[in-house]
């Protein structure tokens, strides 16, 4: 039986991650964060009740590509709060130097994922998995691409960051 776009099966996935969502209790409202530059987003993106800019157009595309409307919003902010300029929704690989931050819909194939992280990582760009624990062969790829990043990577439950910037190597699971 199908429900909102997951089968029973998906939806029960996420029980296994109990204990691990016990430990991210922590992290609610930015407590525990010791990182300012993603204190910030936590505060001021995810934390967000609406737009932070009349800009809407990636929440527009975001919402064409079925994610949804606070996810959509989520990111719309973070563009704004982390000036990203241009962004490129499931675009190849070989046109990542055109855009800021880079997002991957679950429309993308699993194999091209590792690439797309590379490139970003070459690009030093901002590359967003959109729900990076949907299936347990997405949740391996994903905590793989977290442990290959060198910089910081945050993981939301509905989108992971990996930011390629400035900042040292830290993993944030919210």
């Amino acid at each position: 039986m199908k429900i909102s776009g997951r089968t029973i099966k998906q939806r029960l996935y996420g029980l296994r991650t109990l204990p691990s969502n016990l430990k991210r209790a922590r992290y609610f409202r930015g407590h525990g964060v010791h990182s300012p530059y993603v204190y910030s987003i936590v505060r001021q993106v995810f934390m967000a009740s609406g737009f932070i800019t009349s800009d809407h157009s990636i929440y527009e595309a975001l919402l064409l590509k079925g994610v949804g409307r606070k996810r959509a919003t989520q990111l719309q902010n973070l563009a704004f709060h982390c000036n990203y300029e241009r962004v490129g929704i499931d675009c190849a690989v070989e046109k990542f130097s055109e855009y800021d931050m880079v997002i991957a819909t679950t429309d993308i194939p699993l194999e091209q994922l590792p690439a797309m992280a590379h490139e970003a990582r070459q690009q030093q760009m901002t590359l967003c998995v959109m729900l990076p624990s949907l299936n347990r062969e997405r949740d391996k790829m994903c905590k793989s691409l977290v442990e290959q990043h060198p910089s910081t990577s945050v993981d939301n439950r509905g989108y992971l960051l990996l930011f390629n910037n400035h900042l040292p190597k830290q993993i944030f699971r919210l």
